[in-house]
Protein backbone atom coordinates (compact mmCIF):
# COMPACT_ATOMS: atom_id res chain seq x y z
CA UNK A 1 0.00 0.00 0.00
CA UNK A 2 1.23 3.37 -0.71
CA UNK A 3 2.32 5.62 1.64
CA UNK A 4 -0.17 8.59 1.04
CA UNK A 5 -2.87 5.67 1.26
CA UNK A 6 -1.30 4.41 5.09
CA UNK A 7 -0.88 7.61 6.41
CA UNK A 8 -4.80 8.20 5.54
CA UNK A 9 -5.44 4.81 7.06
CA UNK A 10 -3.86 5.39 10.31
CA UNK A 11 -5.72 8.88 10.52
CA UNK A 12 -9.00 7.10 10.58
CA UNK A 13 -7.61 4.36 13.04
CA UNK A 14 -6.93 7.49 15.78
CA UNK A 15 -9.88 9.13 15.32
CA UNK A 16 -11.54 5.82 15.83
CA UNK A 17 -10.21 4.50 18.58
CA UNK A 18 -10.46 7.38 20.62
CA UNK A 19 -13.93 7.56 19.16
CA UNK A 20 -13.95 11.52 17.82
CA UNK A 21 -17.16 12.76 16.01
CA UNK A 22 -17.84 10.88 12.46
CA UNK A 23 -17.63 14.18 11.16
CA UNK A 24 -13.88 14.54 11.77
CA UNK A 25 -12.66 12.07 9.85
CA UNK A 26 -10.70 12.58 6.26
CA UNK A 27 -13.86 11.50 4.38
CA UNK A 28 -13.79 13.50 1.27
CA UNK A 29 -9.48 12.57 1.38
CA UNK A 30 -10.81 9.24 1.08
CA UNK A 31 -13.45 9.40 -1.76
CA UNK A 32 -10.81 10.72 -3.71
CA UNK A 33 -8.46 7.30 -3.31
CA UNK A 34 -11.21 5.11 -3.62
CA UNK A 35 -12.07 6.99 -7.77
CA UNK A 36 -8.25 6.27 -8.64
CA UNK A 37 -8.11 2.54 -7.31
CA UNK A 38 -8.77 -0.12 -8.77
CA UNK A 39 -9.04 -2.19 -5.58
CA UNK A 40 -10.88 -2.57 -2.14
CA UNK A 41 -7.38 -2.98 -0.37
CA UNK A 42 -7.82 0.69 1.46
CA UNK A 43 -11.19 0.02 2.72
CA UNK A 44 -10.25 -3.78 4.17
CA UNK A 45 -6.96 -2.18 5.41
CA UNK A 46 -9.17 0.67 7.47
CA UNK A 47 -11.95 -1.46 8.75
CA UNK A 48 -8.77 -3.60 10.31
CA UNK A 49 -7.50 -0.32 12.03
CA UNK A 50 -10.52 0.68 13.07
CA UNK A 51 -13.72 -2.00 13.91
CA UNK A 52 -11.71 -5.11 13.95
CA UNK A 53 -8.30 -3.59 15.39
CA UNK A 54 -7.43 -5.93 18.70
CA UNK A 55 -7.56 -2.93 20.83
CA UNK A 56 -11.55 -2.01 19.68
CA UNK A 57 -12.35 -5.68 19.87
CA UNK A 58 -11.56 -6.10 23.15
CA UNK A 59 -12.83 -2.85 24.28
CA UNK A 60 -15.55 -1.19 21.63
CA UNK A 61 -16.81 2.16 21.45
CA UNK A 62 -20.93 2.27 21.67
CA UNK A 63 -23.11 0.32 19.37
CA UNK A 64 -24.47 3.70 17.52
CA UNK A 65 -20.96 5.03 16.64
CA UNK A 66 -19.73 1.92 15.20
CA UNK A 67 -23.00 1.36 13.03
CA UNK A 68 -22.93 4.78 12.14
CA UNK A 69 -19.52 4.44 10.75
CA UNK A 70 -19.80 1.70 9.59
CA UNK A 71 -22.45 2.97 7.57
CA UNK A 72 -20.78 5.57 6.09
CA UNK A 73 -17.57 3.94 5.28
CA UNK A 74 -20.15 1.29 3.05
CA UNK A 75 -21.20 4.44 2.10
CA UNK A 76 -18.42 5.52 0.14
CA UNK A 77 -17.60 1.97 -0.71
CA UNK A 78 -20.63 1.84 -2.70
CA UNK A 79 -20.48 5.36 -4.77
CA UNK A 80 -17.53 3.25 -6.33
CA UNK A 81 -17.62 0.72 -8.80
CA UNK A 82 -15.66 -1.98 -7.15
CA UNK A 83 -17.30 -5.32 -6.14
CA UNK A 84 -19.17 -5.61 -2.70
CA UNK A 85 -16.71 -6.00 0.21
CA UNK A 86 -18.74 -8.79 1.84
CA UNK A 87 -16.55 -8.50 4.96
CA UNK A 88 -18.08 -4.58 5.49
CA UNK A 89 -21.70 -6.43 5.47
CA UNK A 90 -20.72 -8.97 7.33
CA UNK A 91 -19.24 -7.02 10.34
CA UNK A 92 -22.11 -4.42 9.92
CA UNK A 93 -24.75 -7.75 10.37
CA UNK A 94 -22.51 -8.48 13.43
CA UNK A 95 -22.89 -4.67 15.56
CA UNK A 96 -26.63 -4.60 14.09
CA UNK A 97 -27.02 -7.85 16.55
CA UNK A 98 -26.01 -6.40 19.41
CA UNK A 99 -27.27 -4.05 22.25
CA UNK A 100 -26.18 -0.44 23.08
CA UNK A 101 -24.79 -0.04 26.93
CA UNK A 102 -24.89 2.39 28.65
CA UNK A 103 -20.71 2.00 28.54
CA UNK A 104 -18.59 2.12 25.98
CA UNK A 105 -14.31 2.74 25.47
CA UNK A 106 -12.61 4.83 23.82
CA UNK A 107 -8.70 4.05 23.10
CA UNK A 108 -5.55 6.75 22.98
CA UNK A 109 -2.34 5.50 21.02
CA UNK A 110 0.43 7.56 22.81
CA UNK A 111 3.67 8.85 20.84
CA UNK A 112 5.33 5.18 22.96
CA UNK A 113 3.32 3.06 21.15
CA UNK A 114 1.40 2.33 24.27
CA UNK A 115 -2.71 3.13 24.59
CA UNK A 116 -4.62 4.68 27.29
CA UNK A 117 -8.17 2.49 27.53
CA UNK A 118 -10.99 4.14 29.32
CA UNK A 119 -14.62 3.13 30.27
CA UNK A 120 -17.15 6.20 30.06
CA UNK A 121 -20.27 6.23 30.41
CA UNK A 122 -21.85 6.88 26.72
CA UNK A 123 -24.49 10.30 28.20
CA UNK A 124 -22.82 13.55 28.45
CA UNK A 125 -24.36 13.85 32.10
CA UNK A 126 -24.70 11.11 34.31
CA UNK A 127 -25.25 9.80 37.35
CA UNK A 128 -25.71 14.11 38.32
CA UNK A 129 -22.25 14.65 36.66
CA UNK A 130 -20.32 15.42 33.62
CA UNK A 131 -17.26 13.66 34.90
CA UNK A 132 -17.47 10.38 33.32
CA UNK A 133 -16.51 11.24 30.05
CA UNK A 134 -13.42 12.91 28.81
CA UNK A 135 -13.14 16.53 27.75
CA UNK A 136 -10.87 18.01 25.12
CA UNK A 137 -8.89 20.19 27.30
CA UNK A 138 -7.83 16.76 29.44
CA UNK A 139 -6.12 16.00 26.07
CA UNK A 140 -5.00 19.37 25.55
CA UNK A 141 -3.18 18.91 28.85
CA UNK A 142 -1.56 15.81 28.64
CA UNK A 143 -0.26 16.66 24.72
CA UNK A 144 1.51 19.03 27.06
CA UNK A 145 2.55 17.16 29.44
CA UNK A 146 4.15 14.68 27.19
CA UNK A 147 6.02 17.58 25.55
CA UNK A 148 7.41 18.60 28.67
CA UNK A 149 7.84 15.79 30.76
CA UNK A 150 10.64 17.28 32.79
CA UNK A 151 8.06 19.15 34.70
CA UNK A 152 6.37 16.01 35.73
CA UNK A 153 9.55 13.17 36.34
CA UNK A 154 10.44 12.09 39.28
CA UNK A 155 8.11 14.58 41.33
CA UNK A 156 4.86 14.18 42.69
CA UNK A 157 1.80 15.29 41.15
CA UNK A 158 -1.47 15.97 42.28
CA UNK A 159 -4.43 16.26 39.51
CA UNK A 160 -7.44 18.14 41.09
CA UNK A 161 -10.56 17.49 39.38
CA UNK A 162 -9.11 13.63 37.31
CA UNK A 163 -12.50 12.66 36.27
CA UNK A 164 -12.41 9.46 34.81
CA UNK A 165 -8.26 9.35 34.78
CA UNK A 166 -6.96 10.05 30.91
CA UNK A 167 -4.52 12.93 31.70
CA UNK A 168 -3.31 10.69 34.62
CA UNK A 169 -3.04 7.46 33.21
CA UNK A 170 -1.08 9.33 29.92
CA UNK A 171 1.46 11.55 32.23
CA UNK A 172 2.19 7.95 34.28
CA UNK A 173 2.56 6.29 31.47
CA UNK A 174 5.07 9.22 29.48
CA UNK A 175 6.38 11.28 31.91
CA UNK A 176 7.97 8.67 34.56
CA UNK A 177 6.34 10.99 37.72
CA UNK A 178 7.71 9.46 41.44
CA UNK A 179 3.79 9.37 42.37
CA UNK A 180 0.61 10.23 41.38
CA UNK A 181 -2.37 11.50 42.88
CA UNK A 182 -5.83 11.21 41.32
CA UNK A 183 -8.42 13.03 43.08
CA UNK A 184 -12.19 13.62 42.66
CA UNK A 185 -15.46 14.24 44.90
CA UNK A 186 -18.13 12.58 43.22
CA UNK A 187 -18.55 8.48 44.29
CA UNK A 188 -19.63 7.49 40.35
CA UNK A 189 -16.33 9.00 38.75
CA UNK A 190 -14.30 7.52 41.63
CA UNK A 191 -15.47 4.46 41.43
CA UNK A 192 -14.79 4.79 37.23
CA UNK A 193 -11.76 6.45 37.48
CA UNK A 194 -9.87 3.52 40.09
CA UNK A 195 -11.30 0.95 37.67
CA UNK A 196 -9.65 2.57 34.42
CA UNK A 197 -6.55 2.87 36.28
CA UNK A 198 -6.59 -0.84 37.18
CA UNK A 199 -7.51 -1.33 33.35
CA UNK A 200 -4.81 0.20 32.06
CA UNK A 201 -1.99 -2.23 34.03
CA UNK A 202 -1.41 -0.42 37.59
CA UNK A 203 -1.90 -1.07 40.80
CA UNK A 204 -3.22 0.79 43.12
CA UNK A 205 -1.52 1.62 46.87
CA UNK A 206 -3.80 -0.99 49.45
CA UNK A 207 -5.26 2.54 50.73
CA UNK A 208 -7.20 3.39 47.62
CA UNK A 209 -8.72 0.18 46.96
CA UNK A 210 -9.84 -0.40 50.55
CA UNK A 211 -12.07 2.55 50.34
CA UNK A 212 -13.33 2.41 46.21
CA UNK A 213 -15.71 -0.88 45.18
CA UNK A 214 -14.31 -2.20 42.59
CA UNK A 215 -16.38 -3.31 39.37
CA UNK A 216 -14.43 -5.41 36.13
CA UNK A 217 -17.16 -4.95 33.92
CA UNK A 218 -16.81 -8.45 32.72
CA UNK A 219 -13.34 -7.52 31.23
CA UNK A 220 -9.82 -9.23 32.39
CA UNK A 221 -7.28 -6.44 33.75
CA UNK A 222 -4.03 -7.14 32.26
CA UNK A 223 -1.44 -5.72 35.22
CA UNK A 224 1.24 -5.10 33.36
CA UNK A 225 4.91 -4.85 35.86
CA UNK A 226 4.91 -0.64 36.22
CA UNK A 227 7.86 -0.04 38.59
CA UNK A 228 6.57 3.56 38.90
CA UNK A 229 5.23 5.38 39.87
CA UNK A 230 2.94 5.05 43.53
CA UNK A 231 -0.27 6.10 42.42
CA UNK A 232 -3.52 6.79 44.65
CA UNK A 233 -6.78 7.66 44.24
CA UNK A 234 -7.97 10.30 46.80
CA UNK A 235 -11.82 12.04 47.60
CA UNK A 236 -11.11 15.51 47.76
CA UNK A 237 -13.90 18.31 48.40
CA UNK A 238 -12.29 21.56 47.68
CA UNK A 239 -14.66 23.16 50.13
CA UNK A 240 -14.36 21.15 52.93
CA UNK A 241 -10.57 19.40 52.52
CA UNK A 242 -9.07 19.10 56.37
CA UNK A 243 -5.57 19.96 57.15
CA UNK A 244 -4.64 16.58 57.60
CA UNK A 245 -5.27 15.98 53.84
CA UNK A 246 -3.07 18.86 52.80
CA UNK A 247 -0.36 17.94 54.76
CA UNK A 248 -0.52 14.36 53.33
CA UNK A 249 -0.73 15.37 49.48
CA UNK A 250 2.35 17.74 49.40
CA UNK A 251 2.92 17.41 45.41
CA UNK A 252 5.41 19.28 43.98
CA UNK A 253 3.33 19.98 40.61
CA UNK A 254 -0.32 20.54 40.79
CA UNK A 255 -2.49 19.91 37.43
CA UNK A 256 -6.26 19.75 36.35
CA UNK A 257 -8.21 20.13 33.28
CA UNK A 258 -11.43 21.71 32.41
CA UNK A 259 -12.04 22.74 35.90
CA UNK A 260 -12.64 26.66 35.21
CA UNK A 261 -16.56 26.18 34.00
CA UNK A 262 -18.70 27.53 37.13
CA UNK A 263 -18.28 30.73 39.13
CA UNK A 264 -18.68 28.78 42.50
CA UNK A 265 -16.26 26.07 41.63
CA UNK A 266 -13.61 28.51 40.19
CA UNK A 267 -14.34 30.29 43.62
CA UNK A 268 -13.59 27.16 45.50
CA UNK A 269 -10.78 25.91 43.09
CA UNK A 270 -8.64 29.11 44.06
CA UNK A 271 -9.40 28.42 47.45
CA UNK A 272 -7.78 25.07 47.00
CA UNK A 273 -4.81 26.14 45.19
CA UNK A 274 -4.01 28.53 48.20
CA UNK A 275 -4.45 25.76 50.74
CA UNK A 276 -1.93 24.11 49.06
CA UNK A 277 0.46 26.02 48.65
CA UNK A 278 0.38 27.02 52.17
CA UNK A 279 0.50 23.57 53.93
CA UNK A 280 3.81 22.54 52.16
CA UNK A 281 6.54 21.28 54.19
CA UNK A 282 9.51 22.70 52.58
CA UNK A 283 7.66 26.42 52.67
CA UNK A 284 8.29 26.01 48.59
CA UNK A 285 5.05 26.35 46.82
CA UNK A 286 4.32 23.47 44.11
CA UNK A 287 3.93 24.42 40.73
CA UNK A 288 0.66 24.78 39.15
CA UNK A 289 -0.29 24.26 35.32
CA UNK A 290 -4.56 24.15 34.28
CA UNK A 291 -5.79 23.53 31.68
CA UNK A 292 -9.43 24.76 30.24
CA UNK A 293 -11.60 25.32 27.52
CA UNK A 294 -13.47 28.88 26.95
CA UNK A 295 -17.04 28.47 27.12
CA UNK A 296 -17.81 31.30 29.23
CA UNK A 297 -15.73 34.60 28.74
CA UNK A 298 -17.22 35.90 32.25
CA UNK A 299 -16.37 32.75 33.73
CA UNK A 300 -12.58 33.12 32.09
CA UNK A 301 -12.68 36.80 33.31
CA UNK A 302 -13.72 35.62 36.87
CA UNK A 303 -10.92 33.71 37.65
CA UNK A 304 -8.46 35.92 36.15
CA UNK A 305 -9.67 38.86 38.63
CA UNK A 306 -9.86 36.35 41.42
CA UNK A 307 -6.11 34.88 41.32
CA UNK A 308 -4.96 38.80 40.85
CA UNK A 309 -6.99 39.54 43.69
CA UNK A 310 -5.18 37.15 46.17
CA UNK A 311 -2.10 37.85 44.51
CA UNK A 312 -1.66 34.81 42.61
CA UNK A 313 0.20 34.76 39.16
CA UNK A 314 -0.50 33.62 36.33
CA UNK A 315 0.88 33.26 32.44
CA UNK A 316 -1.16 31.68 29.67
CA UNK A 317 1.40 28.64 28.21
CA UNK A 318 1.96 29.08 24.40
CA UNK A 319 0.13 26.46 21.99
CA UNK A 320 2.36 23.08 22.10
CA UNK A 321 3.71 21.30 18.89
CA UNK A 322 2.64 17.90 18.65
CA UNK A 323 -1.32 16.97 18.13
CA UNK A 324 -1.45 13.72 19.24
CA UNK A 325 -5.42 13.03 20.65
CA UNK A 326 -6.92 15.03 17.46
CA UNK A 327 -9.38 16.65 19.28
CA UNK A 328 -11.38 19.91 17.87
CA UNK A 329 -8.75 22.64 17.77
CA UNK A 330 -10.75 25.27 15.28
CA UNK A 331 -14.30 24.91 16.84
CA UNK A 332 -13.18 25.54 20.71
CA UNK A 333 -10.28 28.01 22.42
CA UNK A 334 -7.74 26.13 24.59
CA UNK A 335 -5.84 27.75 27.62
CA UNK A 336 -3.03 26.19 29.69
CA UNK A 337 -2.08 28.70 32.43
CA UNK A 338 0.86 28.34 34.93
CA UNK A 339 0.47 30.06 38.23
CA UNK A 340 3.25 31.32 40.79
CA UNK A 341 2.85 33.06 44.04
Amino acid sequence: MAAAEEELALGFQRRFLAARPLRSFPWPELEQKLKTSSDSSLLVDILHKTILHPLCVKYPSSVKYRRGFLTELIKKHESTTAEPLDELYDTLADILNKEESTHCYKNYLLPTGESVTLSENVAIISRGTTGLVTWDAALHLAEWAIENSTVFSNRTVLELGSGIGFTGIAISKTCNPKAYIFSDYHHCVLKQLTENICLNGFVLEPETTNHIEMQSQGQKVEVMNYQKPKLTVAELDWGSVTEKQLMDLQPDVIIAADVVYDPEITLALIGMLQKLSTYRADGKPPEVYIAFTVRNPDTYHQFKAELDKIGIGWQIIPAHRNSIFLYDLHSNEYILCSFSR
